[in-house]
C-alpha cells in the first residue's frame, strides 16, 4: 500500500501530478509493477523508457529501468526525447510498449507518465485499472535480471522523416521549442529537410524559463510570431514540453488554430485519398467539418482527447485526425499517433507544393466570429454533474444538440458548447457564430442552461 495514494493524478489520457509530493519514486516503483501485468505472458519483448526535460524526470526514469530490470524485463532506454520518439520506438524496435515520464505542458513542478502496451495507447478504464493494481503489487527480484539497452533513437526517426516529407522547395522557419526536448530534434531535422531555421528556446531547460510550454496559448506564441515577422520566415512552429502538440504562425506571424490547420491537412489528403475519413473533436469549428464535405471526405465529429482520437482511428481507418489543442495524427504515411515535429513536416510540405504564402491558403474558407477555449473553474466531484444537469434540461426545451462529449448546441447562428474538462477541474464553453451579435445571443441561451443546472444540482 502507498500511503497518502494520489488519486486524482490519474487522468483519462495519462498520469500527472506534483513531482516529490505525489509523483514520487515509491509511486514509479510501483506503476512499473503494475504495468507489466498489462503485458502478455508471451510478450518477452523489451520495454522503452524515456524521460522530457523536467528535473525530476531522471530519477524516475532511473527507478522504472531499476524496477523492471530487477522483475526481469528487458529496457530500453532511450534518454530525453520528445515523446512522439518513445511511441516511434515502439513500432522502429518493435518493443512490447512504453512508459515515457512527462507531464506534458504543466508547469516545471509537475511530472508523470504516459504509456503505451503495444501499439495500443494507454487511457480511460487502462489507467483506473493501473490505479488499482497499483495497491495489490509486491515487489520482487526476478531469478534472472533484465538487460539493459541504452539507444539513441533520433537518428532513425530523422531519416524517416526526411525520407517521407521531401520538400518541394526550401522554407525558412522559425521554431520554438518552449526549452522542452523537441528542439533537440526538430532543428537538426528541418535543416535536414533544406530549410533555414530559426531556433528560439530549443535549449533543454525542465524549469521553462521563457515561456509556458503550451501552443494553444496565444501569449505562449508572441515571440514566435515576432520573430517570423522580423526574419520575413515562411512560417513559425512552436512544440509544447514533451512534443507531442503543434502551434503553428503563418509569415504575417498570425496563429493557425488547430481546426482550420486540420482543414488544409485534408484538402492535401483528399487530393489523394478521395472519400478519406478525417476525425475532429466536439471543439472544432463547423467550418472545417463542411470543407472535408465539400472536398468529398467524411468528417467524423469525436470526443476530444489524443487517445480517444487515437482508438476511433484505428477503429474507423481514418487516415487523418486532430484537434484545436495541437494534437495531428496521420495514418497514411505515419503510424497514426500524435507527433509534432513530424506534424510541422507535414504541414512544410504542404506549403512548398505551391507558390503561394500560408496566410493566403485559408482565403476562401467563409468567415467566423468565434471565441477561444473558456475555461470555467468547477470541481471535478460536480463538473460532469453539471453537464449532465444542463442536458437534461435543453433536451426539455427542445435544442438540436450532439453529445458524444458534453452538450454541443446547434442553432442557425452557429454553435454553443459545454463539456467537463478530463485534464482540469474545469467546464469548458466555446462559440462560433457567423456575427457577434448571434454569438452573444447564443452564450446567453448557454449561460441561462447552465445556471439551470447549477440549480439542479445544487
Amino acid at each position: 500500500m502507498i500511503e497518502n495514494f494520489p488519486h486524482h493524478v490519474f487522468r483519462e489520457y495519462d498520469i500527472r501530478g506534483l513531482a516529490d509530493d505525489e509523483i514520487t519514486v515509491a509511486f514509479a516503483k510501483k506503476l512499473a509493477l503494475a504495468y507489466v501485468s498489462f503485458l502478455s505472458a508471451e510478450n518477452q519483448k523489451p520495454i522503452v523508457i524515456a524521460r522530457d526535460v523536467r528535473l525530476s524526470g531522471e530519477i524516475l526514469q532511473k527507478t522504472l529501468c531499476d524496477t523492471l530490470l530487477n522483475a526481469g524485463f528487458d529496457v530500453i532506454d532511450i534518454g530525453m526525447v520528445p515523446t512522439p520518439l518513445a511511441y516511434y520506438t515502439v513500432y522502429e524496435l518493435d518493443a512490447a510498449g512504453c512508459i515515457m515520464v512527462t507531464a506534458s505542458h504543466n508547469p516545471s513542478a509537475y511530472n508523470g507518465f504516459k504509456m503505451m502496451v503495444g501499439k495500443e495507447s494507454f487511457h480511460g478504464e487502462d489507467i483506473q485499472r493501473l490505479k488499482q493494481r497499483m495497491f495489490e503489487v509486491k515487489s520482487h527480484a526476478s531469478a534472472t535480471k533484465g538487460k539493459l539497452i541504452s539507444k539513441d533513437i533520433s537518428e532513425a526517426y530523422i531519416d524517416f522523416v526526411i525520407r517521407d516529407c521531401v520538400l518541394g522547395r526550401p522554407l525558412k522557419v522559425v521554431i520554438d521549442a518552449g526549452n522542452g526536448p523537441t528542439g533537440l530534434i526538430a532543428g537538426p531535422l528541418y535543416r535536414a529537410l533544406g530549410c533555414e531555421v530559426v531556433e528560439l528556446y530549443c535549449e533543454p531547460d525542465g524549469r521553462f524559463p521563457n515561456h509556458h510550454p503550451d501552443p494553444t496559448v496565444e501569449e505562449n506564441l508572441k515571440d514566435l510570431a515576432q520573430q517570423v515577422c522580423e526574419t520575413n520566415a515562411d512560417l513559425g512552429i512552436a512544440f509544447d514540453g514533451d512534443g507531442d502538440r503543434i502551434g503553428v504562425v503563418d509569415e504575417k506571424g498570425e496563429i493557425i488554430w488547430g481546426d482550420m490547420l486540420l482543414l488544409l491537412l485534408s484538402r492535401q489528403l483528399l487530393n489523394i485519398y478521395p472519400g478519406a475519413t478525417i476525425i475532429s473533436e466536439v471543439k472544432a469549428s463547423q467550418l472545417l467539418y463542411d470543407d472535408i464535405h465539400q472536398h468529398g471526405g467524411q468528417g467524423l465529429m469525436w470526443r476530444t482527447g489524443h487517445s480517444p482520437i487515437k482508438a476511433k482511428m484505428k477503429e474507423t481507418g481514418a487516415l487523418l485526425a486532430g484537434e484545436m489543442s495541437g494534437h495531428f495524427f496521420f495514418a497514411d504515411r505515419f503510424f497514426g499517433f500524435d507527433d509534432a515535429t513530424y506534424a510541422g513536416a507535414r504541414v512544410m510540405q504542404l506549403l512548398a507544393q505551391q507558390e503561394k504564402h500560408l496566410s493566403s491558403l485559408l482565403d476562401d474558407v467563409p468567415k467566423r466570429v468565434s471565441t477561444p477555449e473558456i475555461r470555467l473553474p468547477c470541481p471535478d466531484e460536480v463538473k460532469f454533474k453539471l453537464v449532465e444537469s444542463a442536458k437534461v434540461f435543453f433536451t426539455e426545451q427542445g435544442y438540436e444538440m450532439i453529445d458524444i462529449d458534453g452538450i454541443r448546441l446547434k442553432f442557425e447562428q452557429g454553435w454553443a458548447l459545454l463539456r467537463a474538462s478530463n485534464t482540469q477541474p474545469a467546464l469548458v464553453l466555446r462559440y462560433e457564430a457567423e456575427d457577434e451579435q448571434g454569438l452573444q445571443w447564443m452564450k446567453q441561451e448557454l449561460e441561462q442552461g447552465l445556471d439551470a443546472a447549477k440549480r439542479g444540482v445544487t
